[in-house]
């Protein structure tokens, strides 16, 4: 990250504005970034010392509508007349990629342009798909929202995308999933580009959390894409009702009515996984449910999803989902009282 020394100059940010989007994504980096090394200083009765610049364009100039609430905003330029740019943050701009990519396409020579003269360029959310389609992230990492994962990445192969991740940077190119995800982004660039210090006074001044990191654990992804292999959905099925047992591959097989290896090259066809993976995300989803819904300790969770060994299970569980099975309960349980005898281990580890 950042060496915390302040910069030479104050930096450019541009944020774009388009139609259809969720504003947070472009009004939440405009809030940080104009008051990085301001606002805390200013809460406490200091001069403030703002580091950015921030600027706001929309392709010709012209005001964008966000369908949410009728809400508009006015840009103070257009895009054409944005001459440089040290940070640029692309916002999402709606559900329907085919036709805003058409709508938006005179941004993607413009960030290609940016991009060359040495400007970061970050996406937030679905963002991410107008770096993607003007064919900067090819061969880097990326991420975007986990529901948009499976579409962008088929539309997008040559990129590496990480839809675990909250942000990615590769190169100068940065990406992040969801809304609130556009402040993790902006902290995340306010950290590298000011220091540490700075990015914390700023967190603690908006009350944000410093950048994180996973987006797994606020997934709720489909075990598999839609296929129409019969067999492999009758397995599924009953791995999804029986999870907490074990399960050979040879039992598996037979129950598909296929030998060994052709029941895995099918189930790896059909769902993107081999068979003990899925197993092993079924028995996952299982443990949110149960974390969110109950108080029931982390060893009596991983016993009831098939895992003995609950250190073993938390290792798993932090891996899929970036959390740690008590800090998954934190943030998603509607249980505010814990049993006084379910001891958790996460708690003293």
């Amino acid at each position: 990250m950042g060496s915390g020394k302040s910069p030479a100059r104050m930096l450019d940010v541009c944020v774009v504005l388009l139609d259809d989007g969720y504003a947070s994504t472009a009004l939440m980096p405009i809030e940080v970034f104009h008051s990085a090394g301001a606002l805390w200083r200013q809460l406490k009765g200091e001069d403030p010392e703002p580091r950015f610049r921030v600027t706001t364009a929309s392709i010709g100039g012209r005001p964008i509508r966000s369908p949410y609430g009728g809400m508009s905003m006015t840009p103070e330029m257009a895009i054409e007349d944005v001459a440089c740019a040290d940070i640029v943050i692309v916002p999402t701009s709606g559900l329907q990629l085919d036709e805003k990519l058409i709508e938006n396409s005179a941004l993607l020579p413009w960030l290609r342009r940016h991009y060359a003269a040495g400007a970061y360029l970050a996406g937030v959310c679905m963002g991410a798909a107008y770096l993607a389609e003007a064919g900067l992230l090819d061969g880097r990492r990326a991420t975007t929202h986990w529901a948009a994962a499976a579409d962008i990445m088929r539309r997008w192969p040559k990129v590496d995308w990480q839809p675990q991740l909250i942000v990615t940077e590769d190169s100068r190119l940065l990406c992040s999933g969801g809304l609130t995800a556009a402040a993790d982004v902006s902290l995340y660039l306010v950290e590298k580009l000011c220091g540490h210090e700075i990015a914390v006074q700023t967190a603690k001044a908006l009350l944000l959390s410093m950048p994180r990191t996973h987006q797994s654990g606020y997934a709720v992804l489909p075990l598999s894409p839609p296929h129409a292999d019969d067999r492999i959905r009758t397995v599924e099925a009953f791995l999804q009702s029986s999870f907490s047992e074990a399960h050979s591959t040879e039992n598996l097989a037979a129950r598909a009515g296929m030998s060994e290896r052709a029941f895995l090259r099918r189930f790896k066809a059909a769902t993107g996984r081999a068979p003990a993976a899925y197993l092993q995300a079924v028995r996952v989803e299982a443990a949110k449910v149960m974390l969110e819904r109950d108080a029931s300790s982390v060893q009596v969770v991983a016993m009831a999803v098939g895992y003995q060994d609950a250190s073993h299970f938390r290792e798993l569980f932090k891996r899929e989902t970036g959390m740690a099975p008590i800090d998954y309960r934190a943030h998603f349980s509607a249980i505010s009282v814990r049993q006084p005898d379910a001891v958790d281990l996460d708690a003293v580890t």
